[in-house]
């Protein structure tokens, strides 16, 4: 069994379309992130870092049980698990490499350029502007490798695959106020559209649709999810 934490967020939805993909069983573990459930000290124990997603594998390694944390460390581990979606050997080191080049590259520049357009106060132009472009340059990248390709790599579905899916399915946001956020990447779009037609793309969706997350952008949100910004005081 895998006990899976989660909130409806880009980097979880990659693992929850793995697990539907795959089959395996899972419980769900909504995490509320608005709420700063993240921050308690039993999910702490499972990913110090305070971030979904986060697993436990109840039967891992030497029958005992795993956590692992980080969505490009889970899909590489649940993958290696049941020995699917991870390409031919020959293509291992391509695997790995466009594995981290959107875990490293395109997720966390798409989610500062997220955070910088709707979430931080006005005047920041020079940070609203650097995420910006810099995520439009990792989607260059990325349309320009999809050229003649159905899949990131090789000729098979990946977890490269779906995981680039969980962040391209907010392009949206990414390109605030674009009519058509992947009309300048048709290799992406193409891509993109095989990817979401599979069945299983409709259940990860519907993944946590049970659970009433909070949508209220309110002050303890913002300590939620920005601690940082909200430095410890005392004597």
């Amino acid at each position: 069994m895998i006990r899976f934490y989660f909130h409806r967020t880009p980097n979880p939805a990659k693992v929850a379309l793995f697990l539907e993909e795959s089959g395996l069983p899972y419980e769900l573990v909504p995490v509320d992130t608005s709420k700063g459930e993240q921050h308690q000290p039993s999910f702490r124990a499972v990913n110090p870092n305070g971030k979904v997603p986060a697993i436990v594998d109840t039967e891992g390694p030497a029958a005992k049980e795993a956590r692992v944390f980080d969505s490009s460390a889970i899909l590489l581990y649940l993958a290696e698990k049941i020995g699917r979606f991870l390409g031919e050997p020959a293509d291992r080191g391509e695997l790995l490499s466009w594995l981290f080049f959107l875990g490293t590259g395109l997720g966390p520049f798409s989610g500062q350029a997220v955070h910088f357009q709707f979430a931080a106060p006005e005047g920041l132009d020079y940070a609203v502007n650097r995420y910006r472009r810099e995520a439009e340059r990792h989607y260059r990248v990325l349309d320009d490798h999809l050229a003649g390709r159905d899949y990131m790599v090789g000729s098979v579905y990946t977890i490269v695959d779906m995981s680039g899916w969980g962040w391209i399915d907010r392009a949206s946001r990414v390109m605030k106020g674009a009519a058509d956020p992947l009309a300048a990447f048709p290799n992406i779009k193409r891509w993109f559209a095989g990817i979401d037609a599979r069945p299983a793309v409709a259940r990860a969706r519907a993944v946590g649709n049970d659970h009433e997350f909070k949508t209220v952008s309110d002050e303890e949100t913002k300590r939620a999810l920005f601690p940082s910004n909200y430095p410890a005081t005392g004597g």
